[in-house]
């Protein structure tokens, strides 16, 4: 399995980035691609290839919370990165306006320059979207005959942005977000519309902990405060469960959706196919 996005710079991380890497080989997720979000933690997540060279990837972009920061020389210092060998794509990048930490002025200046980058490298795009849908999608639309490929990273929403996506052509990626019982309705009931070569898996960790995780029995005997312990940071190593329950939904054989998202994820990154 391969896991598209982890925020392996979070500070969540600092003190045992080695096991959280070994716990997630010994779980079967053999590579993962390290989100970048600002310019120094893309340099973080580059550096962290170097550490794991078999086993880890990076993005290099900036994020919209950190729109507010970026200027014409973080364009030149993402490009730098950009062009390292295991730096596979342009991102995390987009608009968020659910909570405008940069203003949407800044987040879209800020998005645009990426994309046109993406365009200009001839590299993926890893993109968020919050609250911002209707201007997300016109810019996609404005850049997506020149960009490679598009995965909306993180996808939360339901039927009437998913369809959107997919007339553009986007790749999905699926989180936690799918095993939460309070919020992932939406997700659980349009999930199965995913055309099967755009399905890609994710964790987002150290966010989006799949609540559901602990309906298994090797969960059952822990306390609630043994539990909300676990759940504060979400890992690599449970995208196995991702997998699973999205092949729940599915009706699909779960080794054969890990194979396929695999597959799916070598070739939109262009890895070597394993």
């Amino acid at each position: 399995m391969i896991d598209i996005g982890l925020n392996l710079a979070s500070s969540q991380f600092k003190n045992d980035t080695q096991e959280v890497v070994n716990k997630a080989l010994i779980a079967g997720v053999t590579k993962m691609i390290v989100t970048g979000t600002t310019i120094e933690q893309s340099r973080q997540a580059e550096q962290y290839t170097h550490l794991y060279p078999e086993h880890l990837y990076a993005t290099a972009g900036i994020h919209p919370h950190h729109a507010s920061s970026f200027n014409q020389q973080s364009i030149r210092e993402l490009e730098t990165l950009l062009r390292q060998e295991k730096v596979l794509a342009v991102g995390e990048c987009g608009l968020d306006f659910k909570r405008n930490f940069s203003t949407p002025k800044e987040q879209l200046s800020c998005f645009e320059a990426q994309l046109e980058l993406a365009v200009d490298l001839q590299l993926p795009v890893f993109l968020h979207q919050r609250d911002a849908h209707h201007e997300f999608l016109a810019l996609i639309k404005k850049y997506r005959s020149g960009l490679v490929n598009a995965v909306a990273h993180c996808f939360t929403g339901g039927k009437e942005e998913l369809i959107p996506y997919l007339e553009a052509d986007m790749h999905i990626g699926i989180t936690g977000w799918l095993c939460d019982e309070r919020r992932g309705k939406a997700l659980q009931d349009c999930v199965a519309l995913i055309p099967k070569d755009k399905l890609m898996v994710e964790t987002d960790a150290p966010y989006l902990f799949p609540r559901d995780l602990f309906f298994l029995p090797q969960y059952s005997g822990l306390s609630a405060k043994e539990k909300k312990k676990i759940s504060r940071r979400n890992e690599p190593q449970y995208l196995p469960h991702i997998v699973n329950t999205l092949a729940n939904y599915l009706d699909m054989n779960k080794e054969e959706l890990a194979r396929m998202t695999r597959e799916n994820t070598q070739r939109f990154f262009a890895l070597p196919m394993s």
